[in-house]
């Protein structure tokens, strides 16, 4: 699976209003809703269960919001830079990069598999470095494709 497959560069977002996971939240329910018409409230919803069943920060200023919802014939994914915020990450840093993730029901392992590899790509240093450095939706999906290997 390569990223390029699932990420569009127009659903990568530069993010300067969140102040607050809730706000973030509800920020990637809305461009779900605007790339998929999945229903808005039903993605919100769905992103605040998984969050209570433990955080998607996964630590080094990374989270991985992801969540599996029936009506949706392929994975939607989403990535934003904001500006850094208390996403209760597991290591207690604030959270600036986050992969967003909307995968179909009955999509199996390919969850799985995407959880895998972008979980992958952002513990690079490298990665990370490069996406913080730089504050162009072009540059960032540049960066994710260019350093995206396929598993």
């Amino acid at each position: 699976m390569k990223i390029a497959d699932i990420l569009q560069e127009e659903s990568v977002l530069l993010d300067t209003t969140s102040e607050t996971k809730k706000q973030l939240l509800t920020k990637l329910a809305t461009l779900a809703h605007k790339k998929t018409g999945l229903d808005q409230d039903v993605v919100f919803d769905a992103l605040v269960e998984r969050e209570r069943l433990g955080t998607t920060g996964i630590g080094r200023g990374v989270a991985l919001p992801h969540i599996r919802l029936s009506g949706l014939k392929k994975i939607f994914c989403a990535f934003l830079k904001t500006h850094p915020l208390d996403f209760e990450a597991v290591d207690s840093k604030q959270v600036d990069l986050v992969f967003f993730l909307v995968v179909p029901e009955e999509a199996g392992s390919d969850h799985l598999k995407a959880l895998s590899h972008l979980s992958k790509l952002l513990r690079d240093d490298e990665v990370t470095k490069a996406l913080r450095g730089t504050d162009n939706t072009d540059s960032l999906y540049k960066i994710i494709v260019a350093h995206d290997t396929d598993d």
